[in-house]
């Protein structure tokens, strides 16, 4: 029996209410590891075997909630768990990660996982009781229509204070495309929130999973692995302080100076007063409460926040990141701080990814902007830039489903298309974009092009290096953010490479801003499991796991033509800006990137091995 990690999976079929063990072999962890690389091996051999739906709203689309090896042990950050299935946002492989405690406790509770097939034919939930081996199915007629926090609050109710839970909103229940899996209550919310996970639930009608467990890992060599851990979090601190005082928040003001901030459905170049009202020093000056953490995490960039005054007063919870101040705030030029708190606190609610909802909304904006969308479509509501009363109430149509907010809830890529106005729209392979510009950044445009779930800024955070952030070693030394060619290609596909291994490993991508690099993970997982890898193991295992999924995709139909941009972002450039004038030549990055990964000109890896 494993010691690290639980050294099993928990198989639960709805339809017939089956629960039961799946002993995981050592040699499966060895080459996928956990989390999203055991996932995409799982799901490749259901794919073979023709057992993947087309529709991913089929109960019959299996989802897949794995930890990462280190979920639950005393690393840095280790507590994430990955959420994977045939995503109903994009159609292709869907992968969501998420930090919290939920993936803690699964561990606790003596899972490495769970794999949930079929469907039920009433709404349900599954006990976990790790303490007593209680694995229950249990009706959740009661709870469905419950939003993320009510239901979480009866669920501890019913099961155990303590309990940890992962469940979904009324988004997830009514198929909302882009509905999220949603962990922790009010004050500490976190989110698998990319690609529609959450209607994947929906479908299925599992509304949540409580998990309650007590089983700490072992170590083989304890001591070894402590003082490991002792002097990167001391590192990390030090490195990360900015994150611990104000977050991924932080980056808004930062973003804008650098001409990176989208603004305007990606029209606009310049917005420095805006963005200044509602950056994280704003926030921290007038909204924070305090610092929330996730399990094993010495950062702290969770931020508590309340709203005292105004018409917004009373709102209180997680603070909205980054990517939701820039969606809400940036891509439709609202610069009120609290009523972007209320529009968070309704997507936590409804459980929906933040991302696509405010990209969503800014399609719909432009959409009406240009009379593609008339006000009899929207029920009355003047869509307008700077407006939050109109984008808070078409948040709550999204999350019912209710008149356009129907067509709306299957994203920009999809109401696009029944509009005709793909234009407006702003996605990759379905995924919403992510909220930083690749003409800024030119690198983040071969990124978003080739991320294997469609536009992502967490498959490659290359970036950071544009931010002039270094790790000696691996990455140092001045980089031009503008400069494309071989060189970005080269810092996509070790960024690629490196981020590939995080999911699968449990651990938090933002131990990264405190100078955690290739080597220090590697130091840490042979600490851990008692193994000998060296750095340029760890790079091939990550390198592997993103061709198993590029594979995946191809069979589900990707093609060369998929790896592109919007139009406007490769023929439009800023108007203004730190950035203005600047096109990324992303034809030119594809060229360099396919041969050093060493796929054909099509795009395709030319070993294919499973």
């Amino acid at each position: 029996m494993a010691t690290v990690y639980a050294g099993k999976l928990l198989r639960v079929e709805l339809a017939s209410g089956q629960c039961e063990d799946v002993p995981l072999e050592d040699e499966l962890v060895r080459t996928y590891m956990l989390g999203s690389g055991l996932a995409a091996y799982m799901f490749r051999e259901a794919l073979d075997a023709g057992r993947v739906p087309e529709d991913p709203l089929d109960p019959a689309n299996t989802l897949y909630a794995f930890n990462g090896l280190l979920s639950g042990t005393i690393a840095p950050t280790g507590c994430r768990s990955t959420w994977c299935a045939r995503s109903p946002l994009t159609g292709i492989w869907g992968e969501s990660n998420t930090g919290g405690h939920w993936g803690a406790e699964l561990r606790f509770a003596g899972y490495d996982g769970l794999i949930v097939e079929g469907g039920s034919d009433r709404p349900v939930y599954l006990w976990i009781d790790g303490r007593d081996g209680t694995v229950e199915l249990r009706d959740a007629t009661h709870l469905w229509g419950l939003d993320q926090f009510e239901a979480h609050e009866s669920l501890c109710q019913e099961t155990d204070e303590r309990a940890r839970i992962a469940s979904i909103g009324p988004a997830g229940e009514r198929l909302v495309r882009f509905a999220s899996v949603m962990q922790g209550g009010p004050t500490h919310s976190r989110a698998a929130g990319r690609t529609g996970m959450g209607a994947v639930m929906g479908t299925k009608k599992l509304k949540a999973i409580t998990v309650r467990g007590t089983d700490k890992p072992s170590y083989p060599e304890a001591e070894v692995l402590r003082d490991l851990v002792k002097r990167l979090n001391k590192m990390i601190r030090n490195r990360a302080a900015g994150m611990t005082k104000l977050g991924t928040s932080g980056g808004v003001l930062t973003a804008e100076r650098f001409g990176g901030l989208p603004l305007k459905n990606w029209l606009e170049g310049s917005w420095s007063d805006g963005a200044e009202a509602i950056t994280g020093e704003t926030m921290h000056d007038t909204i924070w409460v305090r610092n929330t953490f996730c399990h094993a995490c010495s950062i702290g960039c969770g931020k508590a926040v309340e709203v005292t005054e105004g018409p917004y007063a009373g709102v209180s919870g997680e603070g909205p990141e980054y990517e939701t101040l820039s969606g809400f705030g940036g891509l439709l030029l609202i610069d009120d701080l609290n009523a972007i708190v209320r529009m968070n606190d309704l997507c936590n609610r409804y459980g929906m990814d933040t991302i696509t909802t405010s990209g969503v909304l800014a399609f719909a904006t432009e959409a009406f902007e240009l009379g593609i969308i008339a006000v009899e479509d929207t029920d009355g509501i003047e869509l307008a830039w700077g407006a939050p009363e109109p984008a808070i109430h078409m948040i709550e149509k999204i999350g019912r489903r209710e008149g356009i907010g129907d067509l709306l809830a299957q994203g920009s890529r999809a109401a696009a298309e029944a509009l005709g106005a793909e234009a407006c729209a702003f996605h990759v392979k379905g995924l919403e974009l992510p909220y930083i510009d690749p003409r800024a950044f030119v690198d983040m445009g071969l990124d978003y092009a080739t991320a294997n779930r469609g536009a992502c800024h967490m498959e490659s955070p290359s970036y950071w290096r544009g931010y002039g952030m270094n790790w000696p070693g691996w990455q140092d030394g001045e980089r031009d953010r503008f400069e494309g060619g071989e060189t970005a290609a080269r810092l996509v596909v070790e960024f690629q490479d490196f981020a590939s291994v995080f999911n699968p490993l449990g651990l938090c991508k933002f131990i990264c801003k405190g100078g955690v690099a290739p080597a220090h993970v590697t130091a840490l997982v042979n600490a851990a499991m008692g193994w000998t890898w060296e750095p340029e193991d760890l790079m091939a295992a990550g390198r592997h796991i993103f061709d198993l999924k590029r594979q995946i995709n191809l069979e589900l139909g990707v093609t060369r033509a998929d790896d592109t941009l919007p139009a406007r972002l490769l023929t439009h450039p800023r108007p203004s800006g730190a950035a203005a004038g600047n096109l990324p030549d992303l034809d030119e990055m594809l060229r360099h990137y396919y041969r050093l990964r060493d796929w054909d000109e099509e795009g395709r890896p030319h070993v294919l091995e499973h």
